[in-house]
């Protein structure tokens, strides 16, 4: 059985940390092809450190998307994130683009054929997660460390906070008591700010009050232990301070640790890449059946083959708290969906230009947007699968 009274903690960084800075440049690509064309094939990798961005990676595409317009899209990012210091400026930073063309073994292994479907971009494994903890269907320590982080990047772009800086780091640990999230025990948060002078009880009194709004109501008590820039002063940040890449945020990305990950990273990668789109289908399906009261907690795997188009394997656990047999579950789950990589991305209509956004504060937990963005939140399979329950 498991343990019912324990500690966890999940950690967000900010859309300013230099590995989001890099993710989110390499969504920017992504959807620039995908605006183009549709079926645009994307696998982009950024760099960043001072004043300096290099992207490269595998494209094929429209020849409209140039390295300039790619240079200019690195350069648009980092200006709406807001670096503009000595280190680190969208205006004046150095950007090299290195893409080129995809490898023609692997489209001939992706591509669909006369008697072929398109196959998966890659294989590997790939996890969903959903649990009760909280209403968006999360693990709480890692939503409410992006609702921090959150909060401060909306006042600071507004300009109601204008000493904080873009970079920043949040971690929060929960304290379950019966399985359930009960209390805040320790908050972690190491934030950019602008002004030398200011001291850390100077920065805490500053991101105070959208700390408490993060959490639910009575989870910060007397007891909890604050950690606000535990070393001081931090006004050099992003990648003047430490060097980016993308993908390097994985777990921050998907359920904090709480749930397991198969390794590959979202951003840069068009939907044929499996990485993104079964961890996105696999996350759908996960959601549906708990939000269809058939378990408590639903973890999924989904595992793939290049080249191949059916997934090999589908797995469910849930956890102990099921009110349907598992194996029948994971029959059903073929049925309601079609878990091929065309299948996914015709389902949850992921051929659009939708992932930009998805580059900071979770690719999870958000809530469906009427363009098709976070389509993979939806609970439209609830009515196909409560029968299950019996």
């Amino acid at each position: 059985m498991a343990r019912q009274n324990y500690l966890f903690t999940s950690e967000s960084v900010s859309e300013g940390h230099p590995d989001k800075v890099c993710d989110r440049i390499s969504d920017a690509v992504v959807d620039a092809y995908l605006k183009e064309m549709p079926e645009a094939r994307v696998a982009c990798e950024t760099l960043a450190t001072t004043n300096r961005i290099v992207i490269a990676g595998e494209t094929r595409g429209p020849a409209t998307i140039t390295n300039d317009y790619i240079a200019h899209l690195a350069r648009m990012a980092v200006k709406d994130i807001g670096y503009e210091q000595d280190g680190f400026h969208w205006e004046n930073c150095d950007i090299a683009v290195h893409l080129h063309a995809q490898s023609a073994h692997i489209a001939q292994g992706v591509d669909a054929g006369d008697n072929k479907d398109e196959g998966a971009g890659d294989q590997g494994i790939m996890f969903g997660y959903a649990c009760r903890e909280t209403e968006e269907l999360m693990p709480a320590p890692i939503l409410f460390s992006h609702k921090i982080l959150r909060l401060l990047a909306d006042v600071r772009k507004s300009g109601k906070e204008p000493a904080l800086g873009p970079d920043a780091k949040s971690q929060v640990t929960i304290r379950y008591e019966d399985g359930k999230p009960v209390e805040a025990t320790s908050i972690v948060l190491s934030t950019q700010h602008l002004d030398p002078a200011l001291t850390s009880a100077e920065v805490r009194a500053i991101v105070d009050p959208y700390i408490r709004t993060a959490l639910p109501d009575g989870f910060i008590t007397d007891s909890t232990v604050w950690h606000v820039n535990p070393t001081g002063a931090f006004v050099i940040g992003g990648p003047d301070g430490d060097a980016g890449l993308t993908g390097r945020k994985i777990i921050v990305d998907t359920y904090g640790g709480a749930a397991p990950h198969g390794g590959g990273a979202f951003s840069g990668k068009d939907p044929t890449k499996v990485d993104r789109s079964a961890a996105y289908a696999a996350r759908y399906l996960a959601k549906n059946v708990v939000a269809a009261d058939l378990a408590d907690r639903c973890t999924i795997q989904l595992s793939y083959a290049i080249g191949v188009p059916e997934p090999l394997s589908v797995y469910v656990d849930l956890h102990g708290t099921g009110r349907c047999d598992e194996a029948k579950l994971e029959k059903a789950l073929r049925d309601v969906m079609g878990l091929s990589p065309r299948g996914i991305r015709q389902h949850l209509k992921l051929n659009n230009p939708i992932y930009e956004r998805t580059a900071a504060y979770g690719h999870f937990g958000r809530e469906p947007e009427a363009d098709g963005g976070f389509s993979w939140e939806k609970t439209d399979l609830v009515d196909e699968l409560r029968p299950l329950a019996g």
